[in-house]
C-alpha cells in the first residue's frame, strides 16, 4: 500500500491500495470508457423534417410538359429554399455498451495516473460545524493544491452535506460523492481531493466489488 498524509490532521497518513492507487493505466480502455460516457451523455433528440413533414408544396410548381424545364412535383423538394431535409439526423440512442469491469479497471488507471503525478490528496475535512462555510472550504483547498485556478475534483462523503453546500458554487470546483467518482471526471481534473470519509466509503465500495478484467497474454 501507499501512505499518503491527511491535510488538516497533523501527522496522520492513510492507506491507499495498491490494487486502486497502483493499476496498470491502460489508454485504450480508458479513451473507449470515456467515450462511451460522453456518448451515453448525449440526448439524441435532434431532428429533422423530410419532404412528407414540411408544411406546403402540395401543388405542382408548373405543368409537367411543355415548358423545358425538369419536371418537379413540389416546391418542398429538397433541392428547394424551405425544402426537406434529405438523410438528415432522426432520433436515436447514442449508449454504447459498457461492462463494469471495463469501468473499474479505467477508473483504477486514471486514479492511478493522478497519484503518480502526485495530484491525489486526502484532506480531513473542507469545514467544520454544522454550517457551510465557502470560505473554509476554500482555505482547505487553496492549503492542500496550492491554487484553484485549474480544475479540481473534490470528493465527500454521500452524508456530508456540508461540504457539498460549501464547495457547490466555486466555480473551479467539481463536487462529487464518492459513489459518483467516474473516468471522465478524474481525468477532466488536475487534483482530485477525497475527505477522509469519502475515501475509505470509496475503497470500501471498491474493494468489495467484482475486480477488473485481466489483460490477456499476447501470443
Amino acid at each position: 500500500m501507499t501512505a499518503i498524509s491527511v491535510i488538516g490532521a497533523q501527522g496522520k497518513t492513510v492507506d491507499l491500495p495498491e490494487e486502486i492507487f497502483a493499476a496498470k493505466v491502460n489508454v485504450p480502455l480508458i479513451h473507449q470508457v470515456v467515450v462511451a460516457q460522453q456518448a451515453a451523455a448525449r440526448q439524441g433528440t435532434h431532428a429533422t423534417k423530410t419532404r412528407g413533414m414540411v408544411r406546403g408544396g402540395g401543388k405542382k410548381p408548373y405543368r409537367q410538359k411543355g415548358t423545358g424545364r425538369a419536371r418537379q412535383g413540389s416546391v418542398r423538394a429538397p433541392q428547394y429554399a424551405g425544402g426537406g431535409t434529405v438523410h438528415g439526423p432522426q432520433p436515436r440512442s447514442y449508449v454504447q455498451r459498457t461492462p463494469r469491469k471495463m469501468k473499474i479497471a479505467a477508473l483504477r488507471g486514471a486514479l492511478s495516473d493522478r497519484l503518480s503525478h502526485g495530484r491525489v490528496l486526502v484532506v480531513s475535512g473542507f469545514t467544520t460545524g454544522d454550517v457551510p462555510k465557502t470560505r473554509d472550504a476554500v482555505a482547505v483547498l487553496t492549503e492542500a493544491i496550492g491554487s484553484l485556478e485549474r480544475p479540481v475534483l473534490a470528493v465527500v462523503h454521500r452524508d456530508d452535506e456540508i461540504s457539498w453546500k460549501s464547495l457547490k458554487n466555486v466555480p473551479s470546483v467539481h463536487v462529487l460523492t464518492e459513489d459518483q467518482l467516474n473516468t471522465y471526471d478524474v481525468l477532466a481534473s488536475d487534483h482530485v481531493v477525497f475527505t477522509e470519509q469519502a475515501l475509505d466509503s470509496f475503497v470500501t465500495r471498491s474493494t468489495s466489488g467484482p475486480a477488473p478484467a485481466k489483460e490477456e497474454s499476447a501470443k
